[in-house]
């Protein structure tokens, strides 16, 4: 771990979460513009923005956006994988929407799944997978729902399919032979990778070094602040490369040492970073537990402190705030955590429960969260 230097700085919490909120584009009202192109620009400068299965309410993947782009659209995004091909969908520290300028950082380990298959998805053998590629390069992109050929299995967990043919679709996937072309809800539409970006030679790859660099550069940019936690999330094994990396910029001085208050953990930020504004004070955000704020649970709760516990996995009786519990932002506050489940059936958005946070005045937030829960729930219901 690169040594903390004499001339580290302190922040205060108030001063570390308003540079992280500055760098989630979370403290003003409208950062990246409106249409299609703000969409394109929002996981540009997020670096990524996480996918995942669950819509309790509207799926993670559109509510990060919407959280950031007032004016979002769901066919916006469906317009930046499909027709503009400005992003697409590889493996961050989960399923994830990736800037398409960043291909060239994610073939190594498209490479890597080539030669060894780690993930829990990478099911069948190379011949199958071949002939599945040879289908779709005659009779062009498919979904699971196209393979009618297989002969149904149990499923091994709980997101195994019983189709044998999914577990192939996503080897290709990882291998880098395939890429989701479309997306309809978690139907998802393979294509020939080549094919898709219409690529006569494939870009090329990165270096260690190179990767390295890019996962440094985009915490900073997305974070702010950072810590090595927060840079290689999930990613233990890249946390030696990006230590040497950090502590090279320090002796450069192109970083500079951080502490942060009530914290024994070592951060560093740029050492030309603005000092941040105080954001909007009435600016409020409904945010989802996968959101880049929210998801690094120990970092959020230095910042903000505020725990957050996704409860969709505790025992019903053991929960205290709700199934699928949503942080509200007020300016640079968390100040409640509600529990909200869509009816779409019914055109409307349930309120499950409500709690305030910390020592915020109720009365003075409840009226702008009110306003912005009506806001949410027109998204939500596609209005």
């Amino acid at each position: 771990m690169p040594p903390r230097s004499p001339r580290t700085i302190t922040l205060s919490r108030e001063q570390a979460r308003r540079l992280w909120l500055q760098a989630q584009r979370l403290d003003t009202s409208e950062p990246f513009g409106a249409g299609a192109q703000a969409t394109k620009a929002a996981v540009e400068h997020l670096g990524y923005v996480q996918i995942d299965t669950i819509n309790v309410i509207e799926r993670c993947h559109h509510h990060i956006l919407f959280s950031r782009i007032p004016a979002y659209e769901r066919g916006h995004l469906a317009q930046a994988q499909s027709v503009d091909k400005s992003v697409f969908e590889y493996w961050t520290h989960a399923l994830s929407y990736v800037p398409a300028r960043d291909i060239r950082f994610f073939l190594g380990a498209m490479k890597a799944h080539r030669a060894e298959p780690r993930r829990w998805s990478a099911v069948g053998g190379r011949d199958e997978a071949r002939r599945l590629l040879a289908r779709i390069r005659k009779d062009g992109p498919l979904t699971i729902r196209d393979i009618d050929s297989d002969v149904l299995v149990e499923k091994a967990h709980l997101w195994a399919s019983k189709k044998p043919s999914k577990g192939l679709l996503e080897r290709a996937f990882y291998d880098g032979d395939l890429v989701i072309s479309a997306r309809a809800g978690m139907l998802k539409t393979y294509e020939l990778t080549d094919r898709h970006f219409g690529w006569e030679k494939r870009p090329t790859p990165a270096s260690e070094r190179q990767v390295t660099t890019y996962r440094l550069d985009r915490a900073l940019r997305a974070q702010g602040v950072v810590s090595l936690d927060s840079i290689c999330h999930l990613d233990a094994p890249s946390k030696a490369a990006v230590a040497e990396l950090i502590e090279a910029r320090v002796k450069r001085r192109d970083l500079m040492p951080v502490g942060i208050e009530d914290s024994t953990v070592p951060h560093w930020m740029p050492r030309e970073a603005p000092d941040p504004e105080a954001p909007q004070p009435d600016l409020v955000h409904i945010l989802s537990p996968f959101d880049p704020l929210i998801i690094q649970r120990r970092r959020l709760k230095l910042f903000f402190g505020y725990d957050h516990v996704f409860e969709a996995y505790v025992p019903k009786p053991k929960r205290q705030f709700g199934y699928f519990t949503l942080p509200v932002l007020v300016g640079d506050e968390v100040v409640a955590a509600m529990d909200l489940k869509t009816d779409r059936t019914a055109g409307k958005m349930l309120i499950q429960s409500w709690h305030w946070i910390g020592q915020g005045n109720a009365a003075e937030h409840k009226a702008a969260i009110e306003e912005e829960l009506g806001r949410f729930e027109r998204f939500q219901l596609g209005e």
